[in-house]
């Protein structure tokens, strides 16, 4: 069943040239879009299949600075002024609200690691509360259960999957941008090796840039022209059910997390928990990933055959003028693994008892795109004019906004508002043993 999705209308026209073309539309492409073109670029936003329906709608919607690693604090501290700015001009549709982050524990060693977290981020001007037991009982009293300890983000918060992509979207043409589904990109035209077209199923945009922001997708779009970049996909499956009364809006435990949805239901999913699905890229890149799957083998099962027949880790070259993967696969729409969303409904109802009552409402899959490090890969490639924005590792719908400001003003040549180092794509090409995330 496909992930909840709210449908917006856009154009068909193609244009025939442009300062910028985004290839793809998840949050991260659609932000990146929306702030070029405020700026006043003539953008061209590109969408295979429709605006926001891969992973950017089928994730918790959590938009957080707790727990982040250090290289990505910076992102998600301007993301959430960012999410702020965009309920303000773009509308209520983002579902945004700082209603703050509740995680609670009996584990010693996890409350040791926040606590230590708290510590890292006061440095950093990030509040973070850590909650004593009597505290956290009190957080958590719709458990019914006593709590060890646990911690409070207030200034984080949430925004609704289902529809801030197309919301951020739909506010793109009123800024002189073109956003267009239904288009997908092929590949690009070089002129002496520089990007100078944008080859689409449609016709060809002319453009000097173009960025890659296709999530899963990037990896095989990326070997089109040469570039190696590592990328591996695990398959993520969540369910949705119908609300209960005096549930923390974000709350997150080792067995169980639950975010409260605009519908007044609930999502609900187990952290890190996933199907690796086999496919030829993730066999070609399988010792760069070593080291986070054994960090996370507990966490991790193996799939089936669903990557090979979505074919968005594909080892193929395509030409330009013929059929190409992502049109023969519009939507990236896994099958949910029904083991997985019975044994996270169950473990729902046993820490929220009054969950007992509600009815799933929906269940869905997607593909969660990771880097080596679990950091994203933003800037430009070895091919000029081509900029990578992709690998984002389950933390893009939160740092959506951050990513979209950062990228524009790397495209523009303006001062970067964060350093952009860390994120640099050449690091996969240094080193294939790069440090895995820790948070």
């Amino acid at each position: 069943m496909p992930a909840p999705l709210r449908m917006i209308e856009t154009s068909n026209a193609l244009p025939e040239e442009a300062d910028v073309v985004v290839i793809g539309a998840g949050i991260v492409g659609t932000c990146t879009a929306y702030f070029l073109a405020r700026r006043g670029l003539k953008v061209a936003l590109l969408e295979k299949g429709r605006v926001g329906a891969e992973q950017s709608s089928r994730n918790w919607g959590w938009c957080r600075q707790q727990n982040r690693d250090a290289r990505e604090l910076p992102m998600a501290t301007r993301s959430l002024a960012l999410w702020d700015e965009l309920a303000a001009s773009v509308g209520a549709e983002l579902g945004f609200r700082r209603c703050g982050l509740l995680y609670l524990s009996n584990d010693d060693a996890e409350l040791e690691g926040w606590a230590r977290w708290r510590d890292f981020a006061r440095e950093r001007g990030v509040t973070t509360h850590v909650l004593t037991a009597q505290e956290a009982t009190e957080h958590g009293r719709a458990t019914g259960k006593h709590w060890k300890g646990g911690v409070f983000s207030p200034t984080d918060g949430i925004a609704d999957p289902s529809s801030a992509a197309p919301a951020i979207a739909n506010a793109i043409p009123a800024l002189g941008g073109h956003v267009i589904q239904n288009c997908a990109v092929r590949g690009l035209e070089l002129s002496a090796g520089k990007v100078s077209g944008v080859v689409t199923e449609r016709g060809t945009i002319r453009t000097k840039t173009a960025i890659m922001a296709g999530g899963a997708w990037a990896s095989s779009f990326c070997r089109q022209l040469g570039i190696r970049f590592p990328q591996a996909s695990v398959r993520s499956s969540i369910l949705s059910v119908s609300g209960a009364a005096g549930i923390p809006p974000a709350l997150h435990t080792s067995q169980v997390s639950l975010t409260a949805r605009g519908d007044g239901g609930h999502t609900l999913a187990i952290s890190g928990k996933a199907r690796v699905d086999p496919t030829a890229q993730m066999l070609r890149f399988g010792t760069s990933f070593i080291p986070m799957f054994l960090k996370r083998h507990r966490s991790l099962a193996l799939g089936g055959m669903e990557g090979v027949r979505s074919g968005h880790e594909s080892l193929a070259r395509w030409r330009l003028d013929g059929e190409t993967p992502m049109e023969r696969t519009r939507i990236l729409d896994p099958n949910p693994d029904n083991k997985q969303i019975r044994d996270t409904l169950k473990r729902a109802q046993q820490l929220i008892p009054d969950l007992g009552s509600s009815r799933v409402t929906a269940s869905w899959a997607g593909y969660i795109d990771s880097t080596p490090d679990g950091v994203p890969a933003i800037g430009e490639t070895e091919v000029p004019g081509f900029v990578l924005a992709a690998g984002f590792s389950g933390h893009g719908f939160g740092i959506g906004p951050g990513a979209g400001e950062l990228i524009a003003d790397l495209v523009m040549g303006h001062e970067p508002v964060m350093d952009a180092t860390d994120y640099r794509p050449s690091r996969f090409a240094e080193s294939s043993w790069g440090k895995v995330a820790e948070f």
